[in-house]
């Protein structure tokens, strides 16, 4: 069975990207579950196929992610709206400090290339059902999150 090089899910139809699409146009109505979580959507989709994105992008949607994890769904929203308002057109090219504090991705060699739970999973039969959503894509952020540090260099001790 082909597979996604960047993720490691069925390659597909529907295709990663075209899953990605289908789940923004739910985030983009704003509803629950998937609008107030559009930020975890997607930053795990980023980290899970950082090849499309610049490395910069990175911090953003680790910070996201292990706010998301550590402190929950309104820590992300948080984060997901400082992030949009620093994307906004107003501070284009403005230095924005402590955006993201102590929130480096990973330093890794090359991106992980395959994850234990990825888009195909969390959006089952392409439809991304309401139930059980929320739980899928916690799985989908664990999951992205862990790969990522075991793909990280150990560092020296001191």
């Amino acid at each position: 069975m082909a597979r996604c090089p960047e993720c490691g899910a069925p390659a597909g139809p529907p295709s990663c990207e075209e899953l990605f699409h289908a789940v923004l146009a739910l985030d983009h109505a704003r509803r629950p579950p998937w609008g107030p979580l559009h930020g975890v959507t997607v930053s795990c989709y980023l980290l899970q196929h950082a090849g499309r994105r610049p490395a910069a992008d990175r911090d953003r949607a680790w910070a996201l992610l292990t706010a998301y994890l550590d402190r929950g769904a309104e820590a992300a929203v948080r984060i997901s709206e400082r992030s949009r308002r620093a994307n906004s057109h107003r501070n284009r090219g403005a230095a924005l400090p402590g955006l993201f504090p102590g929130a480096d991705a990973p330093a890794v060699a090359a991106p992980p290339a395959a994850f234990a739970v990825t888009i195909a999973d969390v959006a089952q039969d392409g439809t991304f059902p309401a139930e059980g959503f929320a739980d899928r894509l916690t799985d989908w952020a664990r999951a992205t999150v862990t790969a990522w540090r075991e793909a990280e260099p150990e560092r020296p001790r001191r």
